[in-house]
């Protein structure tokens, strides 16, 4: 399997995956930090702007409303451990600071190689297992994003009772253990197994326990902490395709594996030495009713199945979005590329969205870019034909749904006690993985071939999805603050 190049026309799938898991980047590069981040300022903020339309609901809340949720837990959240104190966060310092450092490398090597995953679909369609069909060969990447999101609960409840460190070096050790065990397999139980869920899952602790630590460390320069940690992702989403591209056909893909394994394992080592958490852990026994009891209250409700909806179609343009370039003529140069420019463009939105919603509001950002990605789709990519679309719609959709991966944890955050937050954000998490894991088969089924083969089907599907999941984010918003368009919420 060492020295074997791709052919010429099957590098059409190197990136197919890739954009499936950046925007898990990262609903998951901030799905912890900002859940936990989200406290007594905003709680604070809240009880002001619900206390101008109704006295006796101080909560974030419609007001008039009486089931538990609206009415919150009748609880004023006020810092009485003094870990908690906003006056006790060192913001700032050289100790602060190492964890940051530490946050960035481990983001690099979790989500920044989960988005290079896509670029062993046209490799494993081409060789080892080139017997299995496409749609086979792709729950390798839909299922290591699965494993990102449905290790949510496990990795906020072991942070809560432990700390990080057992996080983090269980991670690293799962991390490369599942890639060493990669450049060994030749059957597909075995990529299935090491690739598909013992690698994610190292790299799913990995993220949780970098992000948890980081906002321990962090009150008023919490957004600056968190978004240097969170470019660690979007840079390796820039970095690590066009390595894995170029070391395989040098290589060979077995030494290609070994190469990024050493070299994850390099940086794991830094994050283990360098992230700690300031707060001690307080072990609590596990109760499953905890993460159930959410459903309970409409707004979760509403905003989880907007959510839901929403990722089932977002992940669709990331997967096929180097395929259709491809197929309409833009030049495999430029195609290859569309990943790092996707990529780049969500830097930018995780960051600019997220400071006009600190001004504007949260949902009513969120409500303005979702229905934004669904022009794009619709308006841009369905009707693109040449360089110039695509390259346009890679850039507009990466700033789109950037901001769709950084805000929903913050809307988790705006409608629960802050005490509950890692309960509250993985019970909703582990429910979009679902739409993570059958996104990607069932847009793929929809484009009968992938070379010379229509997509609309599949665009028109990810846009309805899109359109669908911004809808209920317009109910979620309208349940919490009613027909007020310019109320801040």
């Amino acid at each position: 399997m060492e020295g074997r190049t791709e052919p010429p026309g099957k590098d059409l799938r190197l990136y197919t995956r890739s954009q499936t898991i950046n925007s898990s980047v990262s609903t998951i590069t901030q799905q912890t930090a900002v859940a936990r981040i989200n406290d007594n300022s905003n709680w604070e903020k809240r009880q002001e702007d619900t206390a101008d339309s109704n006295p006796h609901d101080a909560h974030g809340m419609a007001s008039g409303d009486d089931t538990d949720v609206e009415q919150g837990p009748d609880i004023v959240v006020t810092p009485k451990d003094a870990a908690i104190d906003p006056s006790s966060y060192p913001d700032g310092g050289i100790e602060a600071w190492t964890v940051v450092f530490g946050g960035f490398c481990a983001l690099f090597v979790s989500f920044g190689w989960i988005n290079c995953v896509g670029i062993f679909q046209d490799y494993y369609q081409a060789h080892d297992l080139k017997s299995y069909s496409p749609s086979s060969v792709a729950w390798i990447p839909s299922l290591e994003l699965f494993m990102m999101y449905i290790v949510a609960p496990l990795s906020g409840k072991g942070f809560d009772n432990f700390g990080p460190r057992y996080l983090l070096i269980g991670g690293s050790a799962f991390h490369v253990f599942g890639l060493m065990m990669t450049s060994l397999s030749s059957e597909y139980y075995q990529f299935l197994l090491a690739q598909g869920v013992c690698s994610p899952l190292g790299a799913g602790f990995l993220f949780y326990s970098s992000m948890n630590s980081t906002v321990t460390w962090f009150y008023r320069k919490r957004a600056l902490a968190v978004g240097i940690v969170a470019s660690g992702s979007s840079l390796g989403g820039i970095i690590m395709p066009i390595m894995i591209t170029k070391l395989i056909p040098m290589l060979g893909f077995p030494w290609a594996m070994r190469v990024c394994a050493f070299l994850i394992l390099a940086l794991c080592t830094v994050a283990c030495s360098c992230i700690r958490a300031r707060i001690p852990p307080h072990p609590r026994p596990l109760v499953l009713k905890e993460f159930f009891t959410p459903f309970l209250e409409m707004p979760f409700v509403l905003l989880t199945a907007a959510t839901f909806l929403y990722c089932f179609g977002m992940f669709l343009p990331f997967t096929f979005l180097v395929l259709h370039a491809r197929r309409f003529g833009v030049p495999d140069s430029l195609a290859s590329y569309l990943v790092s420019i996707f990529n780049a463009a969500s830097i930018f939105g995780r960051t600019i969205p997220g400071y006009a919603a600190d001004r504007m509001g949260l949902f009513n950002v969120v409500i303005i870019m979702s229905f934004f990605s669904v022009i794009v789709v619709f308006a841009i990519w369905i009707p693109s034909h040449g360089t110039v679309p695509d390259v346009v719609f890679a850039i507009l959709f990466g700033f789109a749904s950037g901001s769709l991966v950084s805000l929903p944890p913050s809307l988790v955050a705006y409608i629960s006690d802050v005490r509950q937050i890692g309960v509250r954000s993985g019970a909703m998490f582990a429910t979009v993985s679902i739409a993570v894991l059958l996104g990607n088969p069932i847009g793929g089924s929809l484009v009968p071939d992938v070379v010379h083969g229509d997509y609309w089907r599949m665009q028109v599907f990810s846009g309805s999805m899109l359109l669908a999941g911004s809808m209920f984010f317009v109910f979620t918003r309208v349940r919490l603050a009613g027909t007020v368009i310019m109320k801040k919420i």
